[in-house]
């Protein structure tokens, strides 16, 4: 296993010392200029990729096999786990390593001194950790829906699903098949990793150790690691050869970097991702940012830059509920009616992103298959 820099200065050695083999050695397939044809989280597709954003979160509470499991009907390529880990350090699926928000952790009186205010990334949060409770403690918990506001009707399978593991997510993807026959990838994002490395609970080592368990060693295996912060990718660079992104939010920084992310995504700041990661997973508003009515403006050169850095460049979060719509694209004035997602993510790929996340993976997909 090498990092992606040290494969890249390998292969010019090679080509300098042996000129007569240039053609083979300074061609690798991470350096295909097609990034549609044969970049990482692709496998081959000819159309752009669809993630089901916490499953098919629009239609089951998030972070569930059932959210997963109806994300990979609804004709998914990927399905995205964010990761954190419980005491006896065992990778679970939640969205936040507070769980009060989805779970039924308040309604078990056996926990209320659990209750604790924690500082996380710099932020003062109150409730319920996974740190502290173990494995077998968080299996006597229920998922909840997390945002009822906007989707109540998922709240009807409130108290139906447990909180998962990472082990029986790759479970699922493995024994499942994609609606053109392929393996169902997996999307896993670290969460708050170097938070958790401050308490005692690296989140690299049992990540790659599960990987590799289930046979998730290689750049063209059907899963790909992404994180918001850039120390852990750099880590996880010299620990597997698995495909990387770089997230990027629409303001801040990472948790463990000076840097905003919009220097991260500007044109030097990408080569410099690609020198640990793949691709980037980058906030809608970095590529196509609103105007102040809400509607949709002018294209940034993020995507282009992406590209010329030999990134794959993925889109988040694409949601049908008029709430998160760009004004044009409203169906009403109730947020929570559905409006046309497909017409925003329309938008999205004509000014060249690969993939998208979205918590309606059936709309996303439908209108990926007529881009083929």
């Amino acid at each position: 296993m090498t990092s992606r820099t040290s494969r890249t200065l390998a292969a010019a050695l090679a080509a300098a010392l042996l000129p007569s083999l240039a053609v083979v050695v300074t061609a690798p397939a991470e350096a295909a200029p097609d990034h549609r044809a044969a970049k990482p989280g692709h496998h081959g597709k000819s159309r752009p990729l669809v993630v089901g954003h916490r499953g098919a979160s629009g239609y089951r509470p998030e972070h569930t096999l059932a959210a997963y499991e109806l994300a990979i009907e609804q004709c998914a390529d990927y399905i995205e786990p964010d990761l954190v880990p419980t005491r006896d350090g065992v990778l679970v699926a939640r969205h936040e390593n507070e769980i009060a928000g989805t779970t039924d952790v308040e309604d078990h009186p056996e926990f209320a001194g659990r209750r604790t205010t924690k500082v996380i990334d710099g932020v003062p949060v109150t409730g319920f950790f996974t740190e502290d409770f173990t494995l077998a403690e968080l299996r006597t918990l229920r998922a909840e829906e997390r945002i009822p506001q906007v989707r109540p009707g998922n709240t009807a399978y409130d108290g139906r699903f447990r909180v998962p593991t990472l082990e029986e997510v790759i479970d699922l993807a493995q024994s499942s098949e994609t609606c053109d026959g392929r393996e169902v990838g997996i999307y896993p994002e670290t969460k708050h990793p170097s938070y958790f490395d401050s308490i005692g609970l690296s989140m690299e080592e049992p990540l790659v150790e599960t990987l590799d368990a289930a046979g998730y060693d290689k750049r063209r295996d059907a899963v790909i690691v992404q994180s918001f912060e850039v120390g852990n990718l750099q880590a996880l660079d010299e620990m597997t050869d698995v495909t990387l992104a770089q997230l990027a939010s629409c303001t801040g920084g990472p948790a463990d970097d000076p840097r905003p992310y919009s220097e991260i995504v500007s044109r030097a700041g990408l080569r410099e991702v690609a020198s640990y990661a793949d691709g980037v997973g980058l906030c809608k508003d970095l590529m196509i940012p609103r105007e102040a009515d809400g509607t949709l403006g002018e294209p940034t050169r993020v995507i282009k830059d992406a590209h010329r850095a030999g990134l794959t460049v993925h889109g988040w979060t694409f949601r049908a509920e008029n709430t998160f719509l760009p004004a044009e694209f409203r169906s009403s004035a109730d947020p929570t009616e559905l409006g046309d997602m497909t017409g925003e993510l329309r938008v999205f790929l004509r000014a060249g992103m690969d993939g998208a996340f979205s918590d309606h993976p059936d709309l996303a997909a439908a209108e990926m298959r007529r881009r083929r």
